[in-house]
């Protein structure tokens, strides 16, 4: 699968372009990503405890994802 990555301003109005896009034939999803959004850095923390529970590491995944949850990056 191949993907197209689309850098907006930050005053875009995300919603309608996901619209218009899924308008365009061949278009299966639209997914908008915000780098600099906690949600994305807790999308990343649960993808990565999926390791941390093979290796039975639960500790860990705890403190990662609390650490997260109580100190999100501030802009």
């Amino acid at each position: 699968m191949k993907s197209l990555k689309i850098n907006l301003e930050e005053n875009a109005d995300f919603a309608k372009m996901a619209e218009l896009f899924m308008q365009i034939k061949g278009i299966k999803s639209i997914e908008i990503i915000d780098d600099e959004n906690a949600e994305s850095d807790l999308k990343k923390a649960f993808a990565k405890s999926k390791e941390q529970l093979k290796k039975g590491e639960y500790e860990t995944i705890v403190n990662d994802i609390f650490n997260l949850l109580l100190h999100p990056k501030s802009k």
